[in-house]
């Protein structure tokens, strides 16, 4: 599926889009600059990410879904929680197109989105998930599952639809995951932190 950017406030009176400016503040809060917005043809609240962010950092990538919590008005029951209580986040190391982000990276993104809307399950720090193959959907990685964990950079926030965390997706590969299913997510993440302190993604690893 190709995504097409487009006006992240189309459709909005007003621009009134209370979960969208926090998140955004908080993104913002690292010192990254303006992200690039990429729509898609999901609407708010329904079936997987309404959008997603891609902002350039100093060795890669960092991208980000939006709608998994809840941009616009309150929808949910819980006024604790906004939506599904977090968005996903995944930093990717790619100097190779310092133009564009990594559009496997952003399939991935959207299609974790989807899983959660049709399947009624969110994610959590320490799941772990295997995608039937490479992750970048073609054999030039060694990476061939997922592990999520709490984001390093981005601590959750209070919207006024509730509150968000922010899980970030990290690519490992098999005899990891093995790792993780014999001792725990968090075993194999620390190691990995060692080399990468952003958890970010290297498929050349």
């Amino acid at each position: 599926m190709r995504l097409g950017k487009r006006n992240p406030r189309a459709g909005q009176e007003d621009d009134d889009a209370p979960g969208w400016d926090a998140i955004h503040a908080a993104v913002t809060a690292l010192g990254l600059g303006d992200p690039q917005h990429f729509g898609t043809n999901h609407l708010p609240d329904q079936d997987g990410a309404y959008g997603l962010n891609a902002y350039r950092t100093t060795d890669g990538w960092l991208m980000l879904t939006l709608g998994l919590s809840e941009l616009f008005g309150k929808v949910s029951d819980d006024p604790a929680v906004s939506g599904w209580g977090f968005e996903l986040t995944m930093r990717v190391v790619d100097g190779s197109q310092p133009d564009a982000p990594p559009q496997w990276a952003l399939k991935l993104l959207l299609k974790l989105s989807q899983y959660v809307y049709q399947q009624g399950r969110p994610f959590a720090p320490g799941h772990r998930m295997s995608p039937g193959g490479p992750i970048t959907g073609s054999p030039d990685t060694r990476l061939t599952a997922l592990a999520f964990a709490t984001d390093p950079q981005l601590p959750g926030i209070s919207t006024p639809n509730g509150s968000v965390q922010f899980l970030t997706v990290v690519g490992i590969t098999t005899d990891e995951l093995a790792t993780m299913q014999a001792t725990s997510t968090d075993h194999v993440l620390s190691d990995l932190r060692a080399h990468y302190s952003t958890l970010a993604t290297d498929i050349t690893r």
